[in-house]
């Protein structure tokens, strides 16, 4: 198992070789956007969706790319056979590119593509067991509909949900709950399936929109719509969703509002059948 070889723009180089400018405008303004894929068996899963919402996240920041999406799809096959990745994670992040430190961006910049791949297994004592999370207020930035590096407001909450040994802050805006720190929310009431709706206040998660479907061709009925932290406290079941948590649920919330859930028959439908669809999918799609 290795994890000596990164993407450097188009090319691998070992790790300990890749130089990054000091005035990568990633490095002094978080002025770029990432992607992580999960790889199953050596597979990754949802590549074309991921690589989609890339070009998207580039195209709204203005950002030039190298090369097009087949590209990156390839790049980052061969980033995963390189470093003979079965199981785990593949990052792959743009930014800008290198220039003179100003606020000013040029439009026409030449962007640096880089990437790396990490090990690692699903957390299923997690999926089983649930998870405890934190509430607090939402302090990130209003276009969190883009995938970028700007970073800081998660990091933050996940701290905070951390020291309060929990394993996720789920945030929310004036009352309105909006997604967690690292991953996107659901609840459950009645049925009914509930979560924010794909606006700029929250990041229209792949996992999050594979779910939908699922969710769909089970004939479990879907609602985006915002909701509240009374609706959050009176809900049947709760739970997370993201590339690496997959579908977990939530048994615990504490700091702003106090209050326990069951795994119910929602949550579980919608983690076996995701698991379901992951290892029968076909994986890649052809752009």
């Amino acid at each position: 198992m290795s994890e000596e070889f990164v993407l450097y723009h188009d090319q691998y180089v070992k790790k300990q070789d890749a130089v990054i400018d000091m005035e990568d405008r990633g490095y002094n303004f978080g002025d770029g956007i990432y992607e992580v894929v999960f790889v199953y068996g050596g597979k990754p899963f949802a590549m074309k969706e991921h690589f989609e919402r890339f070009i998207s996240s580039a195209s709204k920041l203005e950002m030039q790319l190298p090369f097009d999406a087949a590209r990156f799809v390839e790049l980052t096959e061969g980033l995963i056979q390189k470093n003979d990745l079965k199981d785990g994670m593949v990052y792959v992040q743009m930014t800008r590119g290198a220039s003179p430190r100003n606020h000013l961006y040029e439009r026409d910049m030449k962007c640096l593509v880089t990437g790396f791949t990490r090990h690692m297994k699903p957390p299923e004592d997690l999926h089983k067991a649930g998870i405890r999370v934190y509430l607090t207020d939402d302090i990130r930035w209003l276009r969190c509909d883009i995938k970028s590096l700007n970073l800081l407001g998660n990091t933050m909450a996940k701290r905070l949900a951390a020291d309060h040994n929990c394993h996720e802050a789920i945030q929310h805006r004036d009352g309105t709950v909006t997604e967690g720190s690292s991953s996107n929310l659901f609840i459950v009431k009645d049925g009914i399936l509930k979560t924010h709706p794909a606006n700029n206040l929250i990041l229209n998660g792949i996992t999050r929109q594979v779910i939908m479907k699922i969710a769909d061709e089970q004939g479990i009925t879907v609602e985006e719509a915002p909701f509240t932290i009374d609706e959050l406290s009176d809900a049947h079941e709760v739970f997370i969703s993201s590339t690496t948590m997959e579908v977990t649920p939530v048994i615990q919330i504490a700091g702003q509002l106090d209050a326990h859930y069951e795994i119910g028959d929602v949550t579980r439908t919608l983690q076996n059948r995701l698991k379901k669809k992951i290892h029968g999918s076909a994986h890649i799609e052809s752009f």
